[in-house]
């Protein structure tokens, strides 16, 4: 359980951060900035919420949770000391991926093809769905060239990558419960 008394405690003062094992790190660390991202995908999605009602809000609810583990996996690095951490180390599962990818084929049942690129805006939905799949595309890229010096939870980068993929899914659904996508028309500005 988290207890939260004060907010400042001053330990990052001097510019450093305790990561999730206790071990202090550099706050522009590569590990710190993957898991900032995170939570900045976190709030974009918060704004998101403004605009969402009934079943996508209910949806977008379970991702900003599963954001949170997200992050608290990210930020506990030496997966292979997990056990030794004397309590249950909460880490991204592969049914959250399952679930996310069961959500994306259900959403993607109720659209046509593409066959051009979508721009990202149309609906206010969807357009603050378009700004939360970049946000956690950079995450992922974070976190996967993260993976390349430290372990990383391979299911926290696939969670990541559908869950770029879901966003875009759900603002196609947004715009075409509002009249439609944003099309990219090649050169047409020329």
């Amino acid at each position: 359980m988290v207890v939260l008394n004060r907010i400042y405690t001053r330990t990052g003062d001097g510019g450093q951060t305790a990561l999730g094992n206790g071990t202090r790190v550099a706050k522009h660390s590569l590990r710190v900035a993957a898991y900032g991202t995170v939570d900045e995908a976190n709030a974009t999605l918060g704004l998101a919420r403004l605009h969402a009602a009934g079943e996508i809000d209910a949806a977008l609810a379970r991702i900003q949770n599963d954001l949170f583990d997200l992050g608290a996996d990210l930020c506990r690095p030496d997966m292979e000391k997990d056990a030794e951490a004397g309590h249950p180390v909460l880490r991204v599962s592969a049914g959250q991926v399952a679930r996310l990818e069961a959500e994306i084929d259900e959403m993607n049942k109720r659209l046509d093809p593409l066959r051009s690129f979508v721009l990202p805006g149309g609906a206010p939905l969807a357009a603050h769905l378009h700004l939360c799949r970049t946000v956690s595309r950079r995450a992922e890229r974070l976190s996967v060239e993260l993976a390349t010096t430290e372990s990383v939870n391979p299911a926290a980068v696939k969670y990541l990558n559908r869950l770029s993929d879901w966003f875009f899914v759900a603002a196609r659904i947004a715009n075409h419960d509002a009249g439609g996508d944003v099309l990219w028309v090649p050169g047409a500005n020329r």
